[in-house]
C-alpha cells in the first residue's frame, strides 16, 4: 500500500469506484481507494438493481439519462470488457389517484425537455404491456422503454478494473480508523494498514459516510436506514419491465435468469446500522407482490436480506466538497438511488475536485441546506 497519495477515496462501492475512474481519466496521478471489505460489500451488492431516467426533476432527470448512456455503452466509454446485464425492458410507473396521475403528467414533460421517451398509459394499455398485472384500483401509468436495470457487481468491478489500468491502487480489506486534519486542512488518513499522507480525502462510503465525517470533524445531515429485499426462485418469463408505484410502495422486476427481485420502502423504520432481514418484511412484501401480480402466489422465495438507505433531507445526493476542511469531499445521501446515477456522480465529483467547471448543471452541494436552495424530488420510493 502507497504511504502517500493525492487522492484518497473511502469507499469501494460503485460510487468510490467511477470517481476512482474518473478521477484517473482526468490524468490524476496517485489515486488510491480504501475499502473495508470486498469491493460492492455494501449497499452497492445489497440494492435493486434498477436504472430508470423517470424522474420529476431536472436535475436527476440529467444525471439518469447521462448515466443510462454510460450504462449502455459500458464497455466501449470505460474500454473493457464487462457484460454488466443491462436489460432494457422499461420501468412501469403505477398511478392509483387522479393527483398522482397528473404528478405523472408533469415529470412526463420535464422527462421530454430531455428527450427521454416516456409515455403516459391507460390501465389497458399498461396490463397490455404486463399481461398478469392487476389493473384494480389503478387509474394510470407511466412507462419508459429505455429504463431498466443492470449488474451492480460487474458495473462496480467494470470501474475498478478500468480504474486500475489508468494507475489508481484499490486497497481491499483496510479499514480507515482517522482522517488527520491540522489547521482545518486534510494532512492524510490513517488505516489498520497503515498511514497514507494526503491533500485530498473524498468520502464515500454509502451508509457509513457519516461516521467517517465525523473522524474530520464533520457533522452531515444524512442519516441510514434498513431496507429490505427479497428474490424468489428462477421460473418462465412474465414481466419485462420493472414494476414501481410510490403510492402502493413496491418495485418489483425479474432478472434474465428468470428470478424476481423486490421491495418496498419501509414505515417507522428507525435510523440505524441494523442489517437484520425480518418476518414483517417477508409477510407484507408476499401480500403486496401477490395482490399486485397474482401468478406469483405460486413462487417460492430463496431469500431475503437487507441493505442500508443513506438519507438526505431533501432524499437528494450529496456531492460536495467540505468548505470547513480543505480537501475534504463527500459524496453520500442517495436515498436508494446511488446505483444508477453513479456514472454520472463519479464525473462530477471529478470535477469538483479538480477544480474544473461543473459537467452538468445541478445543485447538490452540501450547502445547499443553508441556503435554502432545495430542489424536491417527487418520485421515490
Amino acid at each position: 500500500m502507497k504511504n502517500k497519495a493525492n487522492v484518497v477515496i473511502i469507499g469501494g462501492g460503485v460510487v468510490g469506484c467511477s470517481i476512482a475512474y474518473n478521477l484517473a481519466k482526468k490524468g490524476l496521478k496517485d489515486v488510491v481507494l480504501l475499502e473495508k471489505s470486498y469491493l460492492s460489500s455494501g449497499a452497492t451488492g445489497r440494492c435493486g438493481a434498477g436504472v430508470r431516467q423517470q424522474w420529476g426533476t431536472k436535475q436527476n432527470c440529467l444525471l439518469a439519462s447521462e448515466s443510462m448512456h454510460i450504462f449502455e455503452h459500458f464497455e466501449d466509454v470505460l474500454q473493457i470488457k464487462r457484460y454488466i446485464e443491462l436489460k432494457q425492458k422499461g420501468y412501469l410507473l403505477l398511478a392509483y389517484s387522479d393527483k398522482e396521475l397528473e404528478q405523472f403528467k408533469k415529470n412526463i414533460e420535464v422527462q421530454h425537455s430531455l428527450n427521454i421517451p416516456s409515455i403516459l398509459l391507460t390501465p389497458k394499455e399498461a396490463k397490455e404491456i404486463v399481461p398478469d398485472l392487476n389493473i384494480e384500483k389503478l387509474v394510470g401509468a407511466a412507462y419508459c422503454a429505455k429504463d431498466g436495470h443492470a449488474n451492480p457487481f460487474q458495473v462496480t468491478l467494470g470501474y475498478a478494473e478500468a480504474a486500475q489500468r489508468l494507475g489508481v491502487e484499490i486497497n481491499k480489506f483496510t479499514e480507515v480508523k482517522d482522517i488527520k486534519i491540522k489547521n482545518d486542512t486534510v494532512l492524510g488518513v490513517q488505516t489498520n494498514k497503515g498511514f497514507i499522507e494526503c491533500k485530498n480525502v473524498v468520502v464515500a462510503a454509502g451508509g457509513w459516510t457519516q461516521n467517517i465525517a465525523k473522524m474530520a470533524g464533520i457533522e452531515l445531515p444524512v442519516y441510514s436506514e434498513r431496507h429490505e429485499i427479497l428474490v424468489t426462485e428462477s421460473v418462465k418469463n412474465i414481466l419485462d419491465p420493472m414494476l414501481m408505484s410510490f403510492s402502493y410502495n413496491i418495485y418489483c422486476q425479474q432478472e434474465p435468469n428468470g428470478s424476481f427481485i423486490m421491495g418496498y420502502g419501509p414505515e417507522n423504520e428507525p435510523p440505524s446500522y441494523n442489517m437484520e432481514s425480518s418476518w414483517e418484511f417477508l409477510e407484507t412484501m408476499s401480500k403486496k407482490a401477490t395482490w399486485l401480480l397474482p401468478p406469483l402466489k405460486n413462487i417460492r422465495i430463496i431469500r431475503q436480506w437487507a441493505g442500508l438507505y443513506n438519507i438526505s433531507p431533501d432524499r437528494q445526493p450529496i456531492v460536495s466538497q467540505i468548505n470547513e476542511v480543505e480537501g475534504l469531499y463527500v459524496a453520500c445521501g442517495f436515498s436508494g438511488h446511488g446505483f444508477m446515477l453513479a456514472p454520472a456522480v463519479g464525473i462530477l465529483m471529478a470535477d469538483i475536485v479538480t477544480g474544473d467547471k461543473l459537467t452538468y448543471d445541478v445543485i447538490l452541494d452540501l450547502e445547499r441546506f443553508n441556503r435554502g436552495e432545495i430542489i424536491e424530488e417527487p418520485s421515490v420510493v
